[in-house]
């Protein structure tokens, strides 16, 4: 089941890097196979952020179809950069769902890596939202949870979802270089 879900992430991320908004339908099957993986593998958090990526595979898929180019199949390319006051909002966020998923996993489960798990998860939820909205800087983001992951699925003996983070880290480079090249931009209202 693993690999299966190696496939589709791979998948998933090349969707992503040509911004194609099937990415969000391959993203909701990566997501509910992963669901398995990390509660099997006991890492809770991550499996917690899979059920709100299933989710907002929904909202994304629906976001984006709105910006579909009427007179092409194509996808409308835009995205957007942050500014000040959406940066500030996002590094609170960031904060509160750290310290609170740190909190559940060290008080109520048996995880063996509670400030890894709450640090790659805040950061995918946070990301993910920015996805959605477009926002190039995501790949920021991603780059940081990707290459912090290798490490811990490489300690849990997750050699082939460590080998998916390890593409995931190197792509989100690519992709952050992708969408800058193909992109258009506007500021983030």
């Amino acid at each position: 089941m693993e690999y299966f879900g190696v496939i589709t992430g791979l998948l998933y991320l090349y969707l992503e890097i040509r911004q194609h908004r099937m990415m969000w339908v391959v993203g909701l099957i990566t997501s509910l196979v992963y669901v398995w993986v990390f509660f099997d593998s006991a890492v809770y958090a991550n499996m917690g952020l899979q059920l709100y990526y299933a989710l907002i595979s929904i909202y994304g898929f629906r976001l984006w179809k709105r910006g579909k180019s009427s007179d092409s199949q194509e996808e409308a390319i835009l995205y957007k950069h942050l500014d000040w006051k959406t940066s500030g909002l996002i590094g609170l966020a960031l904060a509160v769902i750290f310290v609170g998923i740190y909190f559940v996993l060290s008080r109520y489960t048996d995880s063996k890596i509670p400030v890894g798990d709450a640090f790659t998860t805040t950061i995918g939820i946070v990301a993910t939202w920015m996805l959605a909205q477009r926002i190039i800087e995501h790949w920021y983001l991603w780059i940081v949870a990707n290459s912090v992951s290798i490490f811990i699925y490489y300690s849990l003996g997750l050699y082939p979802t460590m080998f998916l983070y390890l593409c995931y880290a190197v792509l989100a480079y690519v992709g952050y270089l992708n969408w800058k090249k193909n992109g258009t931009n506007a500021d983030v209202q």
